[in-house]
């Protein structure tokens, strides 16, 4: 059948996006920026589509011609994009959905989407959720708890990035959130059984893996199967976690957000039996999928990457703004140095002096601003070569200076490197 996919770009959407085309069905993938995923599915038609600004039920019907069946993997977890792609989105998309005659609705919702979680995720989540069963569409609604992989994203990125830390793994509270993880490939394959098939039509289910954990012995048996040896914890009382979260909520994509912490702590267990006599297979179990696949140096890489890459971004937007300062309040000298290199006139020194700092201050707000690193770095690469440079040229005898403005410039380049590298955790 013709399915399209909301989300397809994401972490679980490209496993269901993969199960899809294993199953034989056609698929249309909804995706923002189609470019690179476009290139590794040259048989997957793309619709580049702002899912944030689809809520025009006239847009969507044309758009849903020949589909027969629609599943909704995008979500956000914070941000105040969450109301439109929760809400305002699905609401245009079901109704048009509903004219067209689309013969099934699926949606990845969450477990942890409940009342008791008192988070935006959770209220946009359940609200879409009963748009869906009042759509006049037949539904299936899928709540998972933790989904896992080979690869990481997200929470479990997160849960590697602790396991990984040296001497002392932090422990949220007790560590006794409890968690019954299913594989990405076993809720994708869950998606391609259920498409179209009237059997579901209708239900609400959980998909989960066959053992419920609680917080600490998920990060022991990750940092076993990353090598790291047996895991030490330090336990970090909840209020400390909950003002990293307000940390994290005001950098806007850092590790750890409010949302991620309430969605923790109000439950993603499920039950293990019921779902698989719901679904009709057994899905496999945590220790058996880390068996299957042993961490590799990439895996422990990417664990002991995880916090260094929010740090450098840190480090980054401090210098930059540490270079506008000095350069503002302590750069007259060195200012009116380069304007007499250059031949200048010296009235432009205070323009010079203002317009560096000012520069500074514009690159340090596009590190913060951007979060896939890719825009940034190619300015500060530009900024930081373009300065050298001109500064090289003018004032030769500055690359002698050890404490000077040159040589400092290369460990910075190679530091603005590695943040293009790892700092786009999408």
């Amino acid at each position: 059948m013709h399915v399209m996919l909301l989300g397809a770009g994401g972490f679980i959407g490209r496993h269901i996006l993969v199960a899809l085309l294993a199953a034989g069905h056609d698929v249309t993938a909804v995706v923002r920026k189609p470019r690179h995923l476009a290139a590794a599915f040259p048989k997957v038609r793309f619709l580049a589509l702002d899912l944030t600004g689809a809520t025009d039920v006239d847009g969507w019907r044309s758009r849903l011609v020949g589909i027969e069946c629609i599943v909704n993997a995008a979500g956000k977890l914070r941000g105040a994009e969450m109301e439109a792609v929760h809400v305002r989105m699905p609401g245009a998309l079901y109704a048009a959905a509903k004219q067209v005659a689309v013969k099934h609705i699926l949606l990845i919702s969450a477990i942890s989407a409940s009342p008791d979680a008192d988070t935006d995720y959770a209220d946009t989540k359940l609200t879409g959720e009963d748009l869906l069963r009042s759509s006049g569409v037949a539904w299936t609604i899928l709540r998972p708890s933790l989904v896992y992989s080979n690869g990481s994203y997200g929470g479990t990125s997160l849960l590697r990035g602790l396991a990984s830390l040296p001497w002392l793994v932090p422990l949220p509270g007790k560590g006794d959130s409890a968690l019954t993880p299913i594989h990405a490939d076993d809720l994708a394959r869950s998606v391609a059984l259920i498409c179209g098939n009237d059997g579901f039509f209708g239900r609400t289910l959980e998909p989960v893996g066959p053992e419920t954990l609680d917080l600490r012995t998920l990060l022991a048996r990750y940092r076993a199967w990353l090598g790291f040896g047996p895991a030490r914890f330090l336990a970090l009382p909840m209020p400390v976690m909950h003002f990293l979260g307000r940390v994290g909520d005001i950098v806007g994509d850092g590790p750890i957000s409010t949302n991620s912490l309430k969605q923790m702590i109000a439950g993603n267990a499920g039950d293990s039996q019921g779902y698989a006599d719901a679904i009709g297979f057994a899905p496999r179990s945590l220790d058996d999928a880390l068996r299957a696949r042993p961490a590799e140096v990439q895996d422990r890489w990417h664990a002991g990457l995880f916090f260094l890459a929010p740090a450098i971004r840190a480090v980054l937007i401090l210098l930059w703004l540490v270079s506008a300062w000095v350069g503002f309040f302590h750069g007259a000298a060195a200012t009116h140095a380069l304007t007499q290199a250059l031949g200048m006139p010296p009235n432009w020194d205070g323009l010079l002096q203002l317009s560096g700092s000012v520069i500074d201050i514009g690159v340090a707000l596009l590190v913060f601003l951007d979060r896939d690193a890719r825009r940034s770095t190619l300015v500060q690469v530009a900024v930081v070569a373009g300065y050298t440079l001109v500064i090289g040229i003018a004032l030769p005898q500055l690359w002698l200076d050890p404490l000077g403005p040159l040589i400092k410039n290369i460990p910075i380049l190679l530091l603005i490197a590695v943040h293009g590298v790892i700092g786009n955790n999408r």
